[in-house]
């Protein structure tokens, strides 16, 4: 069985706090490699980890906040002029997924983006749709955290593993859900103590992480206030950088 491999591109909120990038997280197997959303700093942190650009065959967006998909439009310009990328390549998120990318890029790059030198397709996911990409099966569901628009977490099979990423969520069971026969779950956890609906905090989560069956736990989307007990914390953090490989 080939090896999966997890690179955390960006595990810091909107604010970036100590200097984390934003939210990006590439999923490679054998012949497939999706890109969990593609925050602001995504290229950039591609570039600094030495991450093969030109093999992403789709990049999948849980919600429509800039940190989650404003590196969009840069990452369309290396592949214009830099990469030179001929071959398709997905991009698939909540409803309105093509009309919300291609109106940021045309915000910030009018006449670069205007015509692609290769075909991109947009697909809208509606909460328990799976959508197939290459050998890889990626399973949306609805969370609680945007309000005017749909927020989704996913549920990756591929290759033999199952990789669970909440997206930006407050907590509900669908997450403990998921989590069964999970091999990897990439869990938000934005706050230490402070809880709201829409984000999940570290004290809530050890409280209930005995009702969650993943193999690994690992916490991103990190704030300034978990970071700044981070040495009280006894469930893993992600680093920008960090690699996992699941055998």
């Amino acid at each position: 069985m080939s090896i999966v491999r997890v690179t955390f591109l960006g595990t810091g909120d909107a604010f970036s706090p100590a200097g984390l990038n934003q939210a990006a997280y590439l999923i490679q197997g054998e012949h497939t490699a999706i890109l969990l959303d593609c925050g602001m700093t995504t290229l950039t942190a591609m570039k600094k980890y030495r991450i093969d650009i030109a093999s992403i065959d789709a990049i999948v967006l849980s919600h429509f906040h800039g940190d989650h998909y404003g590196g969009l439009p840069s990452l369309f310009l290396q592949y214009k002029y830099l990469q030179a990328r001929k071959r398709p390549l997905v991009v698939a998120g909540p409803p309105d997924v093509e009309e919300r990318c291609t109106r940021l890029c045309a915000a910030l790059y009018p006449d670069a983006l205007g015509t692609l030198p290769f075909p991109v397709s947009y697909v809208e996911m509606e909460p328990e749709q799976q959508l197939a990409v290459g050998t890889a099966q990626v399973l949306a569901f609805a969370v609680p955290h945007t309000q005017l628009d749909l927020s989704l977490g996913l549920a990756i099979s591929l290759d033999g593993r199952k990789i669970l990423y909440s997206g930006d969520t407050g907590w509900n069971k669908d997450l403990a859900i998921h989590s069964q026969g999970a091999d990897l779950f990439i869990c938000e956890c934005t706050f230490f103590s402070t809880q709201l609906d829409t984000h999940i905090c570290y004290q809530h989560l050890s409280e209930i992480k005995d009702s969650l069956a993943a193999k690994r736990i690992v916490l991103t989307h990190l704030g300034e206030e978990v970071l700044a007990h981070r040495h009280e914390l006894k469930l893993e953090l992600a680093q920008d950088g960090m690699q996992i490989e699941l055998n």
